[in-house]
């Protein structure tokens, strides 16, 4: 039972130094596009490797405790939610590179306008990325909620960005390919915080026992 623990908390720990890397990941790619340094956007790239091998290490980890313990109630939701977190989290350092991505070619653009409203909603992403994972470790029910109430935040950020920078291709087609590559940006954010927001949701499920996709939560 003691070895059993001991394993539970390793795959939390595992999680844990996943989650940092991808904050940073998240944190630094959009810090590349706004202050336009190459050498952040290199050190997202250097650092997916280390969230990809720990994909592998945490999933290898889950599917030993579920074949050879053959954990029951709690413990079980334990497992299967840190799966899906797991998948969560590297599918959250993929859209960072895809940031990164869209920063290196903007870097080499002029600016077609003040970035405040990425860096804004980068902000609250990478608060609800924060606050999804202190709820799993934490087994907070409020933190979660708070998490799932940023999604509509998030959702609204990305539609006006949008919004306005398709006004700005049509007022001046020279800058389409900047207009873009900002689209893409803020959509690649809003992708992120739906991630977060599937962690605070398996961490309502584990702590309440209850499934809250697709639809509002149940009060409890």
């Amino acid at each position: 039972m003691r070895h059993f623990i001991e394993e539970l908390e390793e795959l939390q720990a595992r999680l844990l130094e996943m989650g940092t890397l991808v904050e940073s990941a998240i944190h630094h790619a959009v810090l590349s596009l706004v202050e336009r340094r190459e050498e952040m956007a290199r050190q997202v790239l250097r650092n997916e490797d280390r969230i990809n091998h720990l994909e592998v290490e945490i999933d290898e980890l889950s599917v030993r405790l579920l074949a050879l313990q053959q954990p029951m109630a709690r413990d079980l939701r334990f497992i299967t939610a840190a799966i899906k977190i797991n998948t969560d989290l590297e599918r959250m350092g993929d859209l960072a590179v895809n940031i990164v991505e869209r920063a290196s070619a903007l870097i080499q653009r002029p600016r077609i306008k003040p970035l405040i409203d990425i860096p804004q909603m980068a902000h609250t992403v990478e608060c609800m990325v924060r606050k999804s994972l202190d709820a799993f470790v934490k087994r907070e029910p409020d933190l979660a909620r708070a998490v799932l109430l940023s999604d509509d935040t998030v959702d609204r950020l990305k539609d006006s960005i949008h919004n306005e920078l398709v006004s700005f291709m049509q007022k001046d087609p020279s800058v389409i390919p900047q207009a873009i590559d900002l689209i893409l940006v803020a959509r690649h954010l809003e992708r992120i915080a739906d991630h977060a927001t599937n962690i605070a949701e398996d961490t309502l499920f584990l702590v309440k026992g209850v499934d809250v996709r697709h639809h509002l939560e149940p009060d409890i």
